[in-house]
């Protein structure tokens, strides 16, 4: 039978922006305790007043909660919940401070000062006619918002997200999401499709609705991208889109001819090549992704096919350079590489650590410079270009910086018309470049320039869609030089020669601890994943800092190839937060608290802010009034409004896919059997290539010898290779 419930809002627990599942704590009338309620609460605030129909139950593990089937929102009447209403960021220009002296000056009557007449605000200290207007137009804001979530509550959105749909459309914000809330999904970041699709049915939009058909076909294709593929098979996408729409053949055939007609689709036959079983099969791409895979495939055959400008230095002459400017002797593979790159206009040079990738590069760029050649340096992500810059002892930048994006035009300034200024491109970390941005890098190489590729292609391939530089060596056409040889200093670290016994098959050698002798190799068993976490907690906060004088913040990461689960990067993120960061100057929001000094990850391309996906970064401030919070990366300072921070997330423990390209002093990593679906060869390779100094494993010797013995990773679906063929 259902029951009803009003209290004020004390605090979100947690907050799934998938499902809109929440847990918050309530404070109801006389009870002495906090009362826990559970549900779909999308777009509440701490100080709110809560009008909640539910029944209550008891939970095995967390005891009697409310469980919320409905309710209703009304600002507090009581001055402690005004406060703390205020108080929450909800308005630019208050923060706890002010909220408090507002309350102290008007009482009950704040909210309604606020609302009718915000000139007597003037009256209370710190505010000036500056920050009334702050403070004004935030409030007209949060009343358009209140607006918004009067018609949005119901129907499964956020507050945060009800923002982003404000600043999107504006004043069409309704009208927008009652015509097709299926537009949600692909014009804001973080509302998917189950959101839209939910919002659809409770505003009426039929199950069978040709709009929805069309919005869970590109769905179910945008998923695939996000697996790595750059295209989805006819029969799987169709499949997929039957089993979340449950529609019939009929009504998603119609749709496709939809898609394919106002060409938001395209569809290739793949005629039985590249690798598929029979003729018959078709090839369905987003239109962006098949502009980039075969734009990319035709420039590269462009470059291909002009002549190398000779570089006027024999082979003696160039030996010469190398010793003078370096000091030093190259191996038999280096040479060849080093002759491969003078004598093609794209090559690629690809190699485990400790073969001579840098060294090499130093090499290429001597003798280029020596010829009076301009050489631009890039590699994929702010770190990996650091690195670049400081063994180079040259400028090198990002790739989207070396490009110039224009986010007012939303393009890169450089492209074919305005192509770069150089006769040499040098890209580093090339195994983390994407079909997009290998295919607006690639457009930008001049004519007349020669573009060298540097990767290790045994590490994971790109977060992005495609295997870029996996399809051009498979391709054939563009000469590429494989360096296998472990020099002697190399040859001394277990990390190196670990990582290359588990890359050909081999387990790595575990040397026996010796408190005496510090190794840069640990091996730790445990099978229990309580006691894993527990382990990777005191070897982050204790036993690495006081061994290895190692820093738990900058210098340790903790990588792990799964999000969820005990020892996933969430539980882990939320663990070593609570032992690291005891700063109390922190914001919640939707469930999440992000507290100053916590080191945090983008986790999508900004090119405004000039951040991208991966880069990690420390909070260096947070303010409350100005709803605002800054993060520190590499130095260079960027601003976050609180409705932007779903794009950070907790970064003390983060996937192995998106530590690629960066470098830590040390790195934990927990092998488990809970992993089962994720052990492969690559993963474990790329994570202990990302260390320096230290490798510490947590696990069983088992998932370890599963991940090893797994060498065949999902194939993704691209045809760059056969389009270069």
């Amino acid at each position: 039978m259902s029951e009803t419930l009003e209290g004020q809002l004390e605090r979100i627990v947690y907050f799934n922006d998938e499902s809109l599942y929440t847990v918050a704590r309530l404070k109801v009338g006389n009870i002495p305790e906090l009362v826990t309620v559970v549900g779909n609460l999308a777009g509440i605030a701490p100080g709110e007043v809560l009008k909640l129909s539910g029944t209550w139950e008891v939970h095995p593990k967390f005891g009697q909660q409310f469980k919320a089937s409905g309710f209703r929102v009304s600002f507090p009447a009581k001055v402690q919940g005004i406060e703390k209403y205020l108080g929450s960021g909800l308005i630019r220009g208050i923060g706890p401070e002010m909220a408090k002296r507002l309350v102290v000056r008007f009482g009950d009557k704040t909210l309604e000062v606020i609302e009718h007449r915000p000139e007597d605000l003037l009256g209370v200290e710190g505010i000036g006619e500056k920050r009334l207007e702050m403070i004004r137009k935030a409030w007209d804001d949060q009343r358009e918002v209140r607006d918004v979530m009067i018609f949005l509550q119901g129907h499964g959105v956020s507050t945060g997200y009800s923002a982003k749909i404000l600043k999107q459309y504006g004043q069409n914000a309704i009208r927008v999401v009652r015509e097709n809330p299926y537009r949600l999904a692909v014009d804001i970041f973080g509302i998917g499709f189950v959101v839209a699709d939910g919002i659809a049915e409770k505003i009426g939009i039929p199950k069978n609705a040709l709009i929805r058909a069309e919005a869970g076909i590109l769905h179910v294709l945008e998923k695939m991208c996000e697996q790595g593929h750059v295209y989805g098979v006819y029969d799987d996408v169709l499949s997929g889109a039957e089993d979340l729409l449950e529609l019939s053949r009929s009504v998603l055939e119609e749709a496709f001819s939809n898609l394919i007609s106002s060409k938001l689709i395209i569809v290739e036959d793949l005629g039985g090549q590249d690798g598929s079983a029979s003729k018959g099969l078709k090839a369905v791409y987003l239109k962006p992704f098949h502009a980039a895979e075969k734009g990319l495939a035709g420039r590269l055959k462009a470059l291909l096919s002009v002549p190398v400008e000779s570089i006027r230095v024999d082979a003696t002459g160039i030996k010469k350079v190398v010793q003078r400017k370096l000091a030093l002797l190259l191996s038999k593979e280096q040479w060849l590489a080093l002759e491969t790159t003078l004598s093609h206009k794209v090559s690629i040079v690809t190699g485990g650590p400790g073969t001579g990738k840098t060294t090499l590069v130093r090499a290429i760029l001597a003798v280029f410079e020596e010829a009076g050649k301009r050489v631009l340096l890039a590699a994929p992500t702010g770190r990996a270009s650091k690195r670049l810059s400081e063994v180079t002892d040259r400028e090198a930048k990002t790739i989207h910086r070396l490009l110039a994006y224009n986010f007012r035009s939303g393009g890169f300034q450089k492209n074919e018309k305005n192509p770069l200024d150089a006769d040499v491109i040098i890209v580093d970390e090339a195994s983390m470049v994407d079909v997009f941005l290998m295919y607006h890098l690639v457009k930008a190489v001049p004519a007349t320039a020669v573009l060298i590729l540097v990767g290790d292609i045994h590490q994971l391939p790109p977060v992005g869609p495609g295997n870029v530089l996996r399809d051009m060596i498979d391709s054939k056409r563009v000469p590429a030089v494989y360096l296998t040889e472990i020099f002697r200093q190399a040859r001394q670290s277990l990390i190196i020669v670990n990582a290359h016994q588990i890359n050909q098959g081999y387990f790595p050698t575990v040397p026996s601890p010796n408190r005496a002798t510090l190794q840069d190799f640990y091996f730790i068993e445990q099978d229990d994943p309580e006691k894993v976490l527990s382990t990777i907690l005191e070897l982050c906060c204790n036993r690495i800092p006081k061994r290895f004088n190692f820093s738990p913040l900058s210098d340790i990461q903790v990588l792990t190839p799964m999000h969820k689960g005990i020892v996933g990067t969430t539980n882990i993120n939320r663990v070593l937060q609570e032992a690291l960061n005891a700063s109390s100057d922190k914001v919640e929001r939707m469930g999440r608290i992000f507290k100053c000094r916590d080191k945090v990850m983008q986790i999508r391309n900004n090119y405004a802010k000039e951040v991208f996906n991966g880069d990690i970064g420390t909070i260096s401030q947070i303010d409350g009034e100005m709803q605002k919070l800054t993060v520190k990366y590499d130095g260079r300072p960027v601003d976050y409004d609180f409705a932007e921070l779903d794009e950070l997330v907790l970064a003390y423990a983060v996937s192995v896919h998106k530590s690629q390209g960066s470098e830590y002093t040390a790195v934990v990593l927990p092998v488990m059997i809970q992993h089962y679906v994720l052990l492969q060869r690559n993963l474990i390779y790329t994570g202990i290539t990302r260390a320096k100094e230290l490798v510490v494993l947590i696990g069983t010797k088992k998932a370890l010898a599963i991940a090893i013995k797994n060498d065949k990773p999902q194939k993704r679906m691209t045809r760059l290779s056969f389009r270069l063929q």
